[in-house]
């Protein structure tokens, strides 16, 4: 298995957070977390991500334990739901600074700029952007270092109709790229869009893993949108 996550847990003073969790992915699975506010689904693909430490638990990648920091960082790419770049300065610079943290090459900032359509506005600040373009420039940014795993938070949140769909096709190409993808959502189309595997987060607990025809017959999809 890519990824093996082993009672996974973090514990907020004042809310639930996440209860121990146990679950693996294989490489190239496309996985949807879902589950009402506030159930875990966030702090999740934080821990995954390194983002925030764990109360108790054990995650490994690629054989690899979560610890090892910065062996960690360069395979495994995360875009939380608010894009966390560098209002100020240019698409470019901001693929820069990121490029310096990850140890790439400058070449791989114009692959990136290629591959994600930035090329037009590569000397324009990032405040300037829609959040379309936003999220754009964050998913380059997150793919840098050329991670095997990619955790999307949200990552159609605001967008309207059009972007959305480019967004999911986005998803779809890094995907058949060879990208393990977990991205949680609150849209059913999305989810049954994009996942071939879904996770069901309940109050911090993992109570569905399974296909999509697993989930759209257990009623689980229709607890969660009422």
């Amino acid at each position: 298995m890519q990824l093996e996550v082993r009672d996974l847990s973090k514990v907020y003073p004042l809310k639930r957070g996440l209860l121990p969790i146990t679950f693996s992915v294989s490489k190239g699975e496309l996985i949807a977390v879902v589950g009402h506010n506030g159930a875990g689904k966030s702090t999740l693909l934080k821990l995954l991500a390194n983002a925030i430490v764990p109360d108790s638990g054990q995650v490994s990648i690629e054989g690899i334990p979560l610890a090892r920091r910065a062996e960690i960082v360069k395979l495994v790419g995360y875009v939380p739901e608010t894009p966390n770049l560098y209002d100020s300065f240019s698409v470019e610079y901001n693929l820069r600074l990121f490029s310096r943290l990850f140890g790439c090459e400058s070449r791989k900032i114009v692959e990136m700029l290629t591959e994600f359509d930035l090329l037009a506005f590569r000397r324009t600040p990032v405040l300037n952007l829609s959040k379309g373009l936003k999220q754009r420039v964050n998913i380059a940014r997150s793919l840098l270092s050329d991670p095997s795993i990619l955790l999307l938070d949200e990552p159609t949140s605001g967008l309207d109709f059009d972007m959305t769909n480019e967004m999911y096709r986005l998803i779809r190409r890094v995907n058949e790229q060879g990208k393990t993808i977990l991205f949680t959502s609150h849209r059913p189309e999305e989810v049954k869009s994009l996942a071939t595997r879904i996770l069901v987060v309940h109050q911090g607990t993992l109570v569905f893993d399974g296909t999509n025809d697993a989930y759209y017959s257990s009623g689980f999809h229709e607890k969660l949108y009422v």
